[in-house]
């Protein structure tokens, strides 16, 4: 069901009852069935987690939240639970990146008279800011609430897709106020400029255009209020403007509303587009024509419960289910929506473009996305991935290539290799329909033959060398070749033989990095000479060596695509499982230079990191399934918590909790693109999930417990089951799949070679 519908469903209900305060409605807030009242938005808000506070429906184009006064690193979403101060509620936020930007279109309600800026100097009363305690702050999908010390106003937000809903309830005494702020933002952003027009005593429009991690980001709003403005002032910073337009590089506008006796309340309406204020009028009329702001909220708790219910849990682990649904809910922020409801867009080519049909999205965060959200959306939201795929093939016509890393319509091209091709290869190969498969095939053949961010070496020499790509060359090469091995599985599919055979072979390039005596993956040259200095496997440099973000044990094990011919080169399994078990074990120090990002590590395994992701799940290619169900158990009960510290590591726009979501299940896809999904240690009793058209997918974990952990034997469909993984088509059947659970590991699960996984080729 749309958002749309639901909150339609609910706009009389809404009307009806609104008047009573959402804390006290009847409307399902608060039932403790629902899955939403087991996601806590606060884990992953402290520590480095960087996770999106606020109020937001799954992959909506707004996320209403505040922002702090803070800047820097823990602050690239906006918020970081260390800090106490607000700035006010910015309509786009990024959630578990490593880098900052959006923060867009800034409101903060207030009282009596503030400086436009955001700065402190030296007390309390002067900018643009407010205190706040942590105890007024309420926040569940859809939902947010606070209360500002400050201007003793309460505050509340909801959100539909393209729309921010605020709610200030003002204390008698001095006049309402209401500050836009288009000069803050999110990140190290460079030039700005800002419009805001007064079109009239309720309606406020205009725009920001900015230039940061998106190089150039615009985004147009409408404002629309409940109350008439009575006066107003424009703003360049300090300086007051003449008329009811202001454009500027810093630009501001104060409101004022009618002063009364008594408490009042003032509802706001803001509606974003990415191409023009016509367009966010437009949709302001056709996704939120009410004033009823607990119809709204209660129309967003609805589409959050739409989508989490799609995986059912039966554990009596309270913590377990709050962990769960919160990570699911994490895995939903984004990719965002990125067009109108005239299905009007801003391309990647910065021109406006019109959908036929469908959604455009952006926010492809896709070296990390990759490896387990994307296929995660495969399963419980495969009606979406049509959608996702359509965008990327519209943002390759208009850009020449597939997204590495797409934010607001612009290429940042952020972290390395092609993984939009591996996205799309995926859904490819899975048999996924709704996309132009012609078009598709053309995407990641012409992307994966640019000569751009090193590709031209790996061409040249079937891998990248250190002396003609000085950083992250082992890296790089590393992501291309899994990108390569995608697009040679597609290339097989269709019988294309020739392509099939070139890019097989530069899949191989891993083989190039593998140093036999140290048994580690090196910097090469381009004559085939390892780096002549010093070898140190712990050492990190961060954007100044071989490696992003970590080091030769990190990155050895980057070969998901081939893990039988990667054991080979080891010399057979029973040296594989040796390195591979020391990876665990191993401790050493990483340097003063090292990327923050290497983090939540068990010896040098980092699972705060994503190329780390697939690596437990190595074991059963060497027949030792029992290996990875006890480093899996250990990684789920130690690296995910309830607290708000909960994450060992950037969300990283859903993939750090799609890995928990999948783990939990009972299973991980390894090869990126298409291939199957090893199981591991299925952490629940029992899980539902709903694969669409009707189909059902029960996994049952019988005997289940903390020591039971490993697998003894499987029934698929009440027939035996030998395998230690299982291809999605069987998975999209539905059925049941049923765990026999044991204390010590089997000698039998998954140990005949003709049980384990296989690397395609």
């Amino acid at each position: 069901m749309s958002f749309n519908n639901i909150i339609r469903r609910l706009a009389f209900i809404g009307g009806t009852l609104g008047i009573l305060g959402a804390c006290s409605l009847g409307l399902g807030l608060q039932k403790s069935d629902a899955p939403t009242a087991y996601v806590d938005p606060y884990i992953g808000t402290g520590g480095h987690g960087h996770v999106f506070l606020g109020a937001n429906v799954p992959y909506g184009a707004v996320q209403l939240g505040p922002s702090n006064l803070s800047t820097g690193w823990d602050w690239v979403s906006g918020y970081h639970i260390s800090d106490s101060t607000i700035i006010g509620f910015a309509h786009q936020h990024l959630s578990g990146t490593g880098i900052g930007d959006l923060g867009d279109i800034v409101l903060l309600p207030f009282t009596g008279n503030i400086r436009f800026d955001r700065g402190v100097h030296g007390n309390e009363q002067s900018g643009a800011y407010s205190l706040f305690n942590r105890n007024t702050e309420r926040a569940r999908p859809g939902y947010y609430a606070v209360h500002l010390d400050r201007f003793q106003i309460d505050v509340e937000l909801t959100a539909t897709s393209r729309i921010g809903f605020h709610k200030y309830s003002y204390k008698q005494g001095e006049a309402p106020k209401i500050l836009i702020n288009l000069d803050a933002g999110i990140g190290w952003e460079g030039e700005k400029e800002g419009q805001i027009t007064i079109e009239n005593d309720t309606i406020v429009s205009g725009y920001r255009y900015s230039m940061g991690w998106a190089k150039n980001q615009k985004i147009y709003f409408t404002a629309t209020f409940s109350q008439p403005i009575t006066d107003f002032q424009l703003a360049d910073s300090m300086a007051a403007q003449k008329g009811n337009s202001l454009t500027a590089a810093r630009a501001y506008a104060e409101l004022v509303f009618r002063d009364v006796e008594e408490p009042q309340e003032i509802m706001v309406k803001v509606a974003l587009s990415p191409v023009s204020i016509d367009n966010a009028k437009l949709n302001m009329q056709e996704e939120l024509p009410s004033w009823d702001f607990a119809a709204t909220r209660e129309a967003a708790d609805a589409a959050w419960n739409e989508q989490l219910q799609k995986v059912e849990i039966e554990t009596n682990d309270t913590t377990a289910r709050k962990i769960f649904y919160t990570a699911l809910y994490h895995t939903m922020v984004a990719p965002s929506i990125f067009n109108d409801v005239n299905g009007e867009y801003m391309g990647s080519d910065f021109k406006p473009h019109k959908l036929v049909t469908g959604e455009n999205y952006t926010t492809f965060s896709l070296w990390d996305t990759y490896r387990a959200a994307h296929p995660l959306m495969s399963i419980i939201h495969r009606e979406r991935v049509p959608d996702m795929i359509n965008s990327m093939l519209r943002i390759y016509q208009e850009q020449g290539k597939l997204p590495v890393w797409h934010l607001a319509g612009n290429e940042t091209d952020c972290m390395v290799g092609n993984p939009g091709i591996i996205v799309v290869a995926d859904a490819y190969l899975k048999g996924i329909e709704g996309f132009d498969k012609d078009l598709a095939y053309e995407a990641m053949k012409v992307s994966a033959m640019k000569d751009d961010r090193g590709l031209n070496w790996h061409k040249q020499y079937g891998y990248v060398p250190f002396d003609k790509e000085e950083v992250e060359s082992v890296a790089k090469g590393l992501e291309f070749a899994i990108a390569d091995w995608s697009l040679a599985q597609v290339a097989k599919l269709r019988g294309e033989q020739e392509d099939y055979n070139y890019f097989i072979k530069r899949s191989d390039a891993f083989q190039y990095y593998f140093d036999k005596d140290l048994q580690f993956l090196r910097g090469v040259d381009t004559m085939g000479n390892f780096r002549p200095e010093e070898f140190d496997p712990f050492h990190s440099a961060h954007l100044a060596n071989d490696y992003t973000e970590g080091n030769a044990w990190q990155y050895t094990w980057l070969v998901p695509h081939n893990v039988n011919g990667f054991i080979d080169l080891f010399g057979g399994e029973d040296k594989f499982i040796t390195k591979l078990d020391s990876l665990f074990v191993v401790e050493g120090n990483l340097g003063k230079e090292a990327s923050p990002d290497i983090s939540g590590l068990i010896g040098q395994y980092a699972h705060g990191n994503e190329p780390s992701h697939h690596v437990i799940y190595m074991y059963p290619y060497a027949g030792q399934p029992w290996k990875a169900a006890e480093r899996i158990r250990q990684t789920l009960a130690t690296m995910y918590t309830d607290q708000v510290d909960g994450l060992s590591g950037n969300e990283d726009v859903g993939q750090m909790s799609a890995w928990y979501i999948l783990s939990a299940l009972g299973f991980y896809q390894v090869s990126p693109a298409g291939g199957p999904f090893i199981f591991g240690s299925p952490l629940f009793d029992k899980v539902t999930i709903a694969l669409g058209d009707g189909k059902k997918l029960e996994l049952i974990a019988h005997g289940n417990s903390k020591e039971n952990k490993y697998i003894q034997k499987i029934r698929f469909n009440n027939a035996p089951y030998m395998k230690s993984y299982i291809a999605y088509e069987d998975l999209m059947k539905g059925g049941q799949l049923e765990f026999e659970m044991g204390s010590t590991p089997s000698v039998t699960f998954g140990v005949e070679l003709a049980n384990r996984p296989k690397s395609m080729r």
